[in-house]
């Protein structure tokens, strides 16, 4: 927790649940992720954390935007974004949305099919587009494969007639995973797109840039490497199958630059158990999968947790939410252990809860209002 958070949590005391956002940590992981990653252009990728504050300062530091929808788009463009530094990166787009892009500037655009492809030569004419390949998401905590990209074979097909309906072949894109602890994945990954553009050249299509997503993580409770590390990877690998020839690189980080920006404070509602001889004991939150703890589904990421009575003695519990759902289980299986006095009204904090919480949170299942955020 920042100096800072730890102040305003302090003096201001803010109804829970809420999220506070160090936005100068945010500055200066941009500032790390632009000194170890010189050669690539950072678009950052605005559902990870959409607060107008975020955008702005980013804007302001020279960031690009990898955005998911019109109304990411128009959220760029209000923060001062210039419209041909914003990629339309969503594979999955209504072509009034493509035609509206086309409208206030965006000139690159994301496919992995045909039928995304002739939205945009018909709503968006002689624009870029690179186009998503799948590729292995081992290692990462929170995979997003299948949904999206297509085979090499499928690609090459598809900028070839993207250059022959008038449009940009640009590059090809591809996404390791959320969370990515593997780092030879890069070079996995690599090795296909180095391929596909061998096969276009054959074809006399001189593709440009290559973007490569996101996956560089945030600290949660296991430990991870550090960006110079993954930094290293990455270009390792590039030059491992670009040699100097190397493309114009993008890459699109969402949850290692805002996600160790954050604190999400909740409040202990009730503390239980289900029958007299539980060893385990149920801690109830102000806050669960639906107002924000949406990535502990399945227990994917593993958030570390700090109540207002640590260093007192622990013992194991199963943490939930408070909603009238019975998935609303934030913990079970992870082996959490809080502390044994801890009562109602107690105060607990999770960190590293900048990216994907306010995002994901509900607008009001239960009547529960959605997730504040506080940026300082």
């Amino acid at each position: 927790m920042s100096e800072r958070i730890r102040e305003f949590l302090e003096q201001q005391r803010p109804p829970t649940p809420c999220v506070v956002v160090d936005l100068e940590i945010i500055r200066q992981n941009y500032r790390n992720l632009r000194e170890h990653l010189p050669l690539a252009q950072v678009y950052y990728a605005v559902k990870a954390n959409p607060a107008p504050e975020v955008v702005r300062m980013l804007a302001a530091e020279g960031s690009s935007f990898d955005t998911a929808s019109l109304p990411e788009i128009d959220l760029c463009l209000a923060a001062g974004a210039d419209p041909r530094n914003i990629s339309f990166g969503n594979t999955i787009k209504k072509e009034s949305d493509v035609r509206e892009a086309f409208g206030r500037g965006v000139r690159l655009y994301a496919i992995d099919s045909q039928q995304e492809l002739h939205k945009i030569a018909r709503s968006a004419p002689g624009s870029r587009v690179y186009c998503r390949i799948l590729v292995e998401n081992t290692g990462a905590q929170w995979p997003l494969s299948k949904k999206f990209g297509c085979a090499v074979d499928m690609a090459a097909d598809l900028l070839t007639e993207a250059r022959d309906l008038g449009l940009e072949p640009f590059g090809v894109s591809f996404h390791v995973g959320s969370q990515q602890t593997a780092l030879d994945q890069w070079d996995v990954a690599l090795a296909r797109v180095a391929m596909l553009f061998s096969s276009l050249q054959e074809r006399g299509i001189e593709l440009k840039a290559v973007n490569l997503g996101g996956g560089f993580p945030a600290h949660y409770l296991d430990e991870v490497e550090g960006l110079p590390a993954y930094a290293g990877a990455v270009m390792h690998a590039i030059t491992n199958h670009f040699g100097n020839r190397i493309p114009a690189l993008m890459i699109e980080p969402g949850r290692s630059l805002v996600g160790d920006s954050g604190i999400l404070q909740a409040e202990v509602v009730l503390v239980s158990k289900k029958s007299y001889d539980d060893e385990r004991r149920w801690v109830f939150l102000d806050v669960g999968r639906f107002n924000g703890l949406a990535e502990t589904m399945d227990e994917a990421i593993k958030y570390r947790v700090t109540t207002s009575r640590d260093g007192a003695d622990t013992a194991p519990v199963i943490l939930a939410g408070p909603t009238c759902d019975s998935v609303d289980v934030i913990y079970d299986k992870a082996g959490y252990c809080l502390p044994v006095d801890l009562e109602p009204g107690d105060k607990i904090e999770f960190h590293s809860t900048g990216a994907y919480t306010t995002s994901y949170a509900s607008v009001n299942f239960n009547g529960f209002a959605p997730l504040r955020q506080y940026c300082i």
